[in-house]
C-alpha cells in the first residue's frame, strides 16, 4: 500500500482482514473459541436461526451481483418437468416398462411421447441463442432454467449447441440432485430458499416458456400468472407449451365461467406448439426485426 496515494484504500478488504486474522494468530483459549472468530467468517453464526433475514440478502445479492457483472441483462426462461426423457433416450424407457404393470407402464409411455417438448424447448433455446441479441452492451434473453435434467437439460443443451451462455437456478434438495453440464459454470447458482430462487427467475425475464410439468412448475407458473394479473408485474409473453396436456390437467375455461377469474385473464397466455411459433410471439410482442 502506498500511503500518499490518494486514491489508495484507507481501510483494508475484508478478505484481506480475513487473512490476518488467520496468520500468526497465537493459540490461546480466547482465540480458539468460536466467540473470536470474525463474524462474516463464523458459518456456525450465519447458520443461526435469528440470522434467516441475512441469509435471505445474500441469497438475493449473490446472483444478482454476478449476473450484472456478467453482462446479463435479460433472460427468456424455461420451466417445465425433470422426468421427461430427451428423445434418444425414448427407446430405452420404452423397453424398460415392458414388464412393468400396466398402471406404471402407461406412466412411462405418456412420459416417453412428451419427449417432443424437450425437443421443442432445445429448438426454442437454440433458435433465441443463436440471435445472441445485444442492447444497451448487456447480453438479451439469455436462457434461463431450474439448472435440473429433462426440459431444463433441453434449455441449457440448446444455448449450449448454440455457443451461447446461460443460467441454472438449482435448489437444495433433500434427495441429490446437481446441476446438468450444460450450463454455464459461472453462472450456475444454488439456493436455499425457494421464494429467492423464483424471485430470480422473474427479476430479469423478458419472456417465460412453460412446458408440461408437476407441482414445481406450476407453482411457478401460476406465480407468474398472478403477479402480472395483479398488476405487480408488467406483462411479459407466457408461452404455454402442450395445449392436449394443460387442459386436460386444468380447465382454464372453467375458471373464467366459475367466476373466479376474469375472461381475459386467459389472454395472460399464449399457446405454443413449436420454438418457432414462440419466437414469433416474443419477437412481434417486443417489436424485434
Amino acid at each position: 500500500m502506498n500511503e500518499r496515494d490518494l486514491g489508495d484504500r484507507r481501510f483494508y478488504r475484508a478478505e484481506q482482514e480475513a487473512s490476518f486474522a488467520q496468520s500468526n494468530v497465537p493459540q490461546t483459549p480466547q482465540t480458539q473459541h468460536p466467540a473470536y472468530r470474525l463474524a462474516f467468517n463464523d458459518t456456525e453464526f450465519l447458520l443461526r436461526e435469528e440470522l434467516r433475514p441475512v441469509r435471505f440478502q445474500l441469497e438475493l445479492l449473490k446472483p444478482e451481483m454476478l449476473l450484472e457483472e456478467a453482462g446479463v441483462g435479460s433472460t427468456l426462461v424455461m420451466y417445465g418437468s425433470a422426468r421427461i426423457p430427451p428423445p434418444e433416450a425414448v427407446d430405452t424407457a420404452l423397453e424398460g416398462a415392458k414388464d412393468l404393470p400396466d398402471d406404471e407402464k402407461i406412466v412411462v409411455e405418456r412420459l416417453a411421447a412428451k419427449a417432443k417438448y424437450y425437443a421443442e424447448a432445445y429448438k426454442l433455446a437454440r433458435l433465441v441463442s443463436e440471435k445472441s441479441i445485444i442492447e444497451n452492451g448487456q447480453r438479451q434473453f439469455v436462457i434461463c432454467s431450474g439448472g435440473g435434467p429433462s426440459i431444463m437439460e433441453a434449455a441449457n443443451r440448446g444455448a449450449s449447441d448454440a455457443g451461447a451462455e446461460s443460467l441454472g437456478l438449482n435448489i437444495v434438495l433433500p434427495h441429490e440432485q446437481a446441476p446438468n453440464p450444460y450450463v454455464t459454470p459461472y453462472l450456475s447458482f444454488q439456493f436455499h430458499y425457494f421464494a429467492l430462487r423464483k424471485m430470480h427467475f422473474l427479476l430479469r425475464a423478458k419472456a417465460v416458456a412453460v412446458f408440461p410439468g408437476g407441482f414445481g412448475t406450476f407453482d411457478e407458473f401460476f406465480e407468474l400468472l398472478t403477479l402480472i394479473q395483479t398488476g405487480k408485474m408488467k406483462p411479459i409473453p407466457i408461452l404455454l407449451f402442450g395445449k392436449d396436456f394443460w387442459t386436460r390437467v386444468i380447465d382454464f375455461e372453467a375458471l373464467a365461467e366459475e367466476g373466479t377469474i376474469n375472461k381475459k385473464d386467459l389472454e395472460l397466455f399464449t399457446w405454443c406448439e413449436d420454438a418457432e411459433d414462440a419466437w414469433d410471439h416474443i419477437r412481434e410482442f417486443y417489436e424485434l426485426d
